[in-house]
């Protein structure tokens, strides 16, 4: 009988519905939606049964670990961040022996003084140690920058020994063998012819030579020109070392799965031969802070006393590549760390206003971006973008409007605390590996800063206000006395630069001569 009713109800039921449908009950097939949220309870909505949405929270300030620091009995320096999260042990040393201290007329010798290091060392030779690195599953990588040469080694715990041993071998037993040498250094003269049809690298090499005074030890690229290679030899490059590469002016940053004991036990053997020679550093060598080679004020070199527009001529190039250069800041300099924050807003990040006006706005360029340089001295500020050739009059506008208005109006509400977060996370990523950190001190270790450094600048750069952030980027990109280099075809190029006002145009090659 149930049953019997069920099946009576049902059908009246379904009888019912085109009569609810013609009386404008609507589509009775449907079932009712989700109830909207946002929505008044005056107006008939259902509550979330959810509840609100909620609201992300602030994220909590970041302080990079600090690492323990101590001195070895041959002088070197070490700094030591036990992270026993994983089985992997990061180490890197670095010397200052990087561009700044090539000798004149010689640059690009500190930079191939550290790549011949790993080129034969020990009683290996160079297809040996990248046999046995690889064996071991590590990864060995030799290098210079502007201001130190580097050595970094990443392997395995359980593979640290055998693995710093080629590491030390590579540190202070190098071969530098005439063989070598040459096979090196004809792979650096066809770098540099190739780099000559890149304009990315040319315009780097000619704003370093134009924004630099004559004699600067910034103002030649790291890896030298092809008449500066053709005057370094193998012994120079010995030379280079025995002066440089000294224990007792080195910094061995390591991250990891080790502690001292172990650390010690293992430098004991790979660095056993790695003692400070008796022959003093070399003279005019500064220890301390370094003071700005050029005044606070100062602009381009010695006679720069206004705004300079150079173009190297590249004929029927279908992009010219923009750079809007000035001199910037020491690494020392208190406002070093909160000018991370302004260059995020200008053109340090894919949301930055030199991005979004260039690309998003008027897709002129695939990307522009801007840096201030992490050097000892005082380095260079640079606003940087590849454009369409026929638009480069109007990219290089807005880009100086783009710098002028940030270093005028400062940032907005919304940059603050965009770029805030921005600083954090770039923190968090440069410790988020033992790689990565080991690299990040590493280079704090290159330019002569202290173990704490990250640690008191991510609490200045995160309490930076935008009055301060304001003051710094009226400070830092003022272009009253900027260089800007463009690298282009000429003929196409120079109307455009009369059309927005730029009269005076001067020529460089691709090396800045």
């Amino acid at each position: 009988m149930k049953r019997s009713s069920s099946s009576l109800a049902l059908a009246l039921a379904c009888a019912a519905l085109p009569a609810l449908a013609a009386c404008g009950g609507g589509d009775a097939t449907r079932p009712p939606g989700p109830p909207r949220t946002g929505v008044s309870a005056d107006a008939g909505a259902v509550p979330d049964p959810l509840g609100p949405r909620p609201e992300a929270g602030e994220p909590a300030p970041y302080t990079p670990p600090v690492p323990v620091h101590y001195k070895r009995p041959n002088g070197m320096n070490v700094w030591l961040l036990e992270r026993h999260g994983l089985p992997i042990v990061s180490m890197q040393v670095v010397v200052p022996a990087g561009a700044a201290h090539d000798p004149e007329g010689k640059g690009g010798l500190a930079v191939t003084t550290a790549n011949m290091l790993d080129e034969g060392a020990g009683k290996r030779g160079p297809l040996e140690l990248s046999r046995d690195v690889d064996r071991l599953g590590a990864t060995l990588r030799t290098g210079a920058y502007a201001d130190y040469g580097f050595v970094q080694l990443t392997v395995l715990t359980k593979n640290l020994a055998p693995a710093a041993e080629i590491f030390g071998d590579v540190v202070s037993k190098p071969q530098l063998s005439p063989v070598e040498f040459k096979r090196v250094h004809e792979l650096w003269e066809n770098a540099l012819r190739a780099r000559q049809s890149e304009p990315d690298a040319v315009a780097s090499v000619v704003v370093a030579r134009k924004v630099y005074p004559a004699g600067h030890p910034y103002a030649h690229p790291s890896d030298g020109t092809l008449a500066s290679a053709a005057k370094v030899t193998l012994d120079d490059v010995k030379k280079f070392y025995a002066e440089r590469w000294r224990s007792d002016r080195a910094t061995l940053v390591v991250v990891g799965d080790v502690t001292r004991p172990q650390l010690d036990a293992v430098l004991d053997q790979a660095l056993a031969f790695w003692k400070a020679p008796a022959a003093p550093p070399p003279s005019g060598e500064p220890l301390g802070s370094p003071a700005p080679y050029f005044g606070r004020s100062g602009g381009g070199g010695a006679s720069s006393t206004s705004r300079r527009v150079i173009v190297v001529d590249r004929p029927d190039a279908p992009q010219s590549v923009i750079a809007v250069a000035r001199p910037g800041v020491s690494a020392f300099d208190e406002e070093s760390a909160v000018l991370t924050r302004v260059n995020a807003a200008l053109g340090g990040s894919f949301t930055s206003r030199l991005n979004q006006n260039l690309r998003e706005e008027h897709g002129w360029s695939y990307g522009a971006r801007s840096r201030f340089s992490f050097t000892r001295m005082r380095g260079v500020f640079v606003a940087q973008a590849a454009v369409h050739t026929e638009h480069t009059g109007d990219a290089l506008a807005a880009m100086l409007a783009e710098i002028g208005g940030l270093a005028k109006s400062g940032l907005t509400d919304e940059e603050i605390e965009k770029t805030k977060q921005l600083a954090r996370a770039d923190l968090v990523e440069a410790f988020e590996t033992v790689q990565a950190a080991a690299a990040r001190l590493g280079r704090n270790a290159g330019v002569g800063l202290a173990p704490d450094r990250e640690a008191l600048a991510s609490h200045v750069t995160a309490r930076a206000d935008k009055a301060q952030l304001k003051r710094f980027a009226g400070q830092h990109l003022d272009l009253d006395r900027a260089t800007i280099v463009i690298v282009g075809p000429r003929a196409k190029i120079q109307p455009q630069l009369e059309a927005i006002g730029i009269k005076a145009i001067e020529s460089s090659g691709p090396e800045g001569q």
